[in-house]
């Protein structure tokens, strides 16, 4: 059963029938909501739909639970899903999962399915691999709705009690939580570059020389800038297994804790490099970029033209020609190598790689 006739109940209805459940949907107005729904599905008034489902899904907010408790007598024994949201952040005291528990004493209520997104329900067998987090306080309840996500395609996880609810309702919510240290680190390390290096390419030239250099500000200044800010971020990810093994060397054991700074520095070590493959792949874009600027083609007329001044018929440098060929060649195999460490750190690709083959890479 699904009670509810919103983006979210109807997508639930479609994938709950391409799976083979028998659906019946509850609302307030299943004349006119029966068309949004699939055929196989059965669009009735919430009293009927409640008397013909065990399990049902409660897709309706929770301001609205209320509305339900004339069906409580219908309801119990029933196992309720909760698999609503808030839109803040520890919004409610207690979680929408554990008001409805309080409201229905009688039915078994579990949390579930609220970090699957509608779009994810419609696209089918394509998503999943998508985790559904469950929780409940009845064992036997989570097993039933753990069976059924598993025929939907999902993979359950056990998140324990009901006393979890609350931290999987936040979960949806929160703003990639293990990006924000790496994203400060990496903007704060391109604000000291990008200050050290307008000083000395843009400041420095206009005090001592009276030279207008601001145009190089936009792609110069960020390009000198962006592999700075990447390999000062690629060291910070290895340089912390540095020091989580001279302190197991130091304590003469493993099984020590480290420090919560390094511990939390070690856990950021996949965002520290995927940013720091982001600033490479920027600088390589940038560098291919110079050529077509305007005033990289004033200063090759002027080159040009002061050539021809001075009666010169070429001005081959041939040290300064291999050196650029060299230090080409090297950062397109550099940046080679940072792309496969970027891939190989992806989940998708790590879960495919053995421990050897992983630390071969490394």
């Amino acid at each position: 059963g699904v009670l509810g006739s919103g983006d979210f109940a109807r997508s639930l209805a479609v994938r709950l029938v391409c799976s083979g459940f028998k659906v019946v949907v509850g609302s307030r107005n299943p004349k006119r909501k029966a068309s949004l729904f699939p055929a196989a599905a059965e669009v009735t008034f919430q009293a009927e739909a409640v008397k013909k489902a065990d399990v049902i899904f409660v897709a309706i907010f929770r301001e609205h639970y209320s509305t339900l408790c004339d069906l409580a007598d219908v309801l119990a024994g029933k196992i309720l899903v909760d698999v609503s949201n808030n839109t803040e952040i520890n919004h409610h005291k207690e979680s929408n999962a554990e008001y409805l528990a309080s409201l229905f004493p009688a039915c078994t209520v579990v949390k579930g399915f609220n970090v699957i997104s509608a779009w994810t329900l419609q696209s089918g067998a394509r998503d999943g691999n998508k985790q559904v987090l469950i929780c409940s306080n009845n064992q036997e309840a989570k097993r039933t709705i753990a069976e059924i996500a598993q025929v939907m395609g999902f993979t359950p996880v056990d998140m324990g009690c009901m006393s979890s609810a609350c931290e999987i309702e936040n979960i949806p919510l929160r703003l990639l939580p293990a990006w924000k240290i790496p994203i400060f680190l990496a903007l704060g390390l391109f604000l000291c570059f990008f200050t050290y290096n307008l000083i000395r390419q843009v400041i420095h030239p206009y005090i001592r020389e009276q030279k207008n250099k601001l145009y190089k500000i936009p792609i110069e200044v960020v390009n000198t800038t962006l592999p700075c800010v990447s390999y000062v971020m690629l060291s910070l990810v290895y340089l912390p297994g540095v020091l989580a093994a001279c302190s197991q060397l130091y304590y003469g054991t493993k099984y020590r804790r480290f420090p919560d700074w390094l511990d939390q520095w070690l856990q950021h070590r996949k965002q520290i490099g995927l940013l720091s493959f982001l600033c490479a792949a920027l600088h390589a874009v940038y560098s291919l970029c110079l050529p077509m600027r305007r005033s990289h083609r004033y200063l090759l007329i002027d080159t040009a033209v002061k050539q021809a001044v001075e009666k010169k018929m070429t001005i081959w440098v041939e040290e300064e020609v291999w050196r650029m060929e060299i230090y080409i060649s090297v950062g397109i195999i550099a940046l080679g190598l940072l792309s496969l460490l970027a891939i190989t750190s992806l989940p998708s690709i790590a879960n495919s790689l053995n421990w050897r083959e992983f630390s071969f890479i490394q």
